[in-house]
């Protein structure tokens, strides 16, 4: 690494201060540095893959307009997400000059000091496109035309960088209803890249999801399968489940408000859905069908063997202005007070110690983390702890992850690593600095005599690769 490049983007970057601290997680983590990447959740699209000629289209296409980390952060300082090119629905006028977006981003950047998004983004720009240079107004047009004349590049496409990334395995996220025709586009292409989709059902789950009733017809379509009352709608999502599981899919992923899990009868659950299919059901309804429904998803995984995830805590889309003219996802979404002890009982003691079963739980609360889910999955054998999600996936986020699970629930009912993102090029950075917090935390417990350097490099290796492999069920995981 070149004087610049040190000075830009340092060696010993998020490790402590401490010498002998910082010297042995430098040791240990050159040795989990180049372990291949395990991406076990995420939102990256799958037709990146499926067509061999894909592109990414300009620098402000590639790091802005998709990207809400990025213009969630302008629009708090009074630049408007029209001004950033993000479309509206309306189909309404936004910046189309996608230099002009450049300069304000580049204007702007100052504002990303000290935040998870600057160091993804800085990794970014140093290792893909040899920057070696804070971005500023000054020069970021001689930038965007450095990047530009790199995304434009042959070996510059999503399957010769997934290559590059050494990503082993990369799971996306799809809809029930998907036909995951890019998922079978890339079976049948014979490129040897490892993806595969995620069940997600929350559009026709969750009763208060924008185009619900669409999205039971969209169901019936893909499943064949008529669904006019319960017992039709368990047959229909039982069986997209199989058809995702025929296509590779190791996981289902759940959104929730709360943690909150209940039985219904097949009669309560039944009336519900039929009030739903005739747009008379009440939030109450909504909110009991969704926690019966987390019951019956944790049943079909504990039948089908495919790791169940539940994402708990965010009241989306917050701010209804936004919403309303550019569509869901839009940087609005804030975390809740959450809970889990008496929420997830009910799911617990019904599968929580079937063997058959894994439970990967991820909260926005981290409150919880040392009262509530180090103890459940402590005890739990099915459960395990997804690592710092969204606005804590960051390096104090996973510090304090570790020093308030690992004491009471053990390193080995975490989940290891996840990058969740839908910005497919920040893949390698996020897991660099997961790899570097993870290990800066094993080696102050060396330091202080609570592990030995033995014990490190096992936990080390744990946390970069072994755990989310073991986790999701792959391959030789154990």
């Amino acid at each position: 690494m070149t004087a610049a490049s040190q000075d830009y983007l340092p060696d010993d970057r998020y490790f402590g201060p401490d010498a002998r601290q910082k010297d042995i997680a430098l040791g240990l983590y050159t040795q989990v540095r180049d372990l291949p990447l395990i991406c076990p959740h995420g939102h990256v699209e799958p037709r990146l893959f499926s067509d061999p000629d894909a592109s990414f289209g300009s620098p402000s296409e590639f790091f802005i307009i998709p990207d809400h980390y990025v213009f969630r952060m302008l629009y708090s300082r009074g630049v408007s997400l029209e001004a950033l090119g993000v479309p509206r629905i309306d189909g309404g006028p936004t910046e189309q000059d996608h230099r002009k977006i450049w300069q304000i981003f580049a204007e702007h950047f100052y504002l990303f000091r000290g935040t998870p998004t600057s160091q993804w983004l800085k990794q970014e720009f140093h290792d893909l496109f040899g920057i070696n240079e804070p971005l500023t107004g000054d020069n970021a047009q001689a930038i965007y035309d450095q990047i530009d004349a790199r995304l434009k590049s042959p070996e510059f496409s999503p399957r010769p960088l997934f290559e590059q990334f050494n990503i082993e395995i990369l799971c996306t996220t799809d809809a029930a209803t998907d036909t995951l025709e890019h998922h079978r586009a890339l079976r049948d292409s014979g490129w040897r890249g490892d993806i595969r989709p995620t069940f997600r059902p929350d559009a026709v789950v969750n009763l208060g999801s924008p185009g619900w009733r669409a999205q039971i017809d969209l169901l019936s379509n893909v499943s064949s399968i008529a669904v006019t009352d319960y017992a039709h709608f368990i047959q229909a999502l039982e069986q997209r489940r199989a058809f995702f599981k025929d296509m590779g899919a190791q996981a289902t992923d759940h959104a929730a408000q709360t943690a909150q899990t209940a039985r219904l009868s097949d009669r309560e659950a039944d009336a519900i859905f039929q009030r739903a299919l005739r747009g008379e059901d009440t939030d109450e309804d909504a909110a009991r069908f969704t926690a019966h429904m987390l019951m019956e998803m944790a049943r079909m995984s504990a039948e089908d063997g495919l790791v169940m995830q539940i994402h708990i805590g965010s009241l989306r889309d917050h701010n209804r202005d936004v919403a309303a003219r550019f569509g869901r996802d839009k940087g609005a979404d804030i975390p809740l007070h959450t809970t889990f002890t008496r929420e997830l009982q009910p799911l617990l003691n019904t599968y929580g110690t079937d063997p058959r079963f894994r439970l990967v739980i991820f909260t926005l609360d981290e409150s919880t983390y040392s009262r509530e889910l180090a103890p459940l999955a402590g005890h739990y054998p099915a459960l395990r702890i997804g690592p710092p999600w969204w606005f804590f996936d960051s390096l104090n986020g996973m510090e304090y992850y570790f020093e308030r699970i690992v004491e009471t629930a053990g390193l080995y009912n975490t989940a290891g690593f996840n990058d969740d993102t839908r910005a497919f090029p920040s893949i390698p950075a996020r897991h660099d600095l997961w790899r570097r917090a993870s290990v800066n935390w094993i080696a102050g417990l060396v330091a202080r005599g609570i592990v030995t350097r033995a014990d490190a490099e096992a936990m080390a290796h744990a946390t970069a690769y072994g755990l989310a492999k073991a986790t999701y069920r792959f391959a030789n995981s154990e």
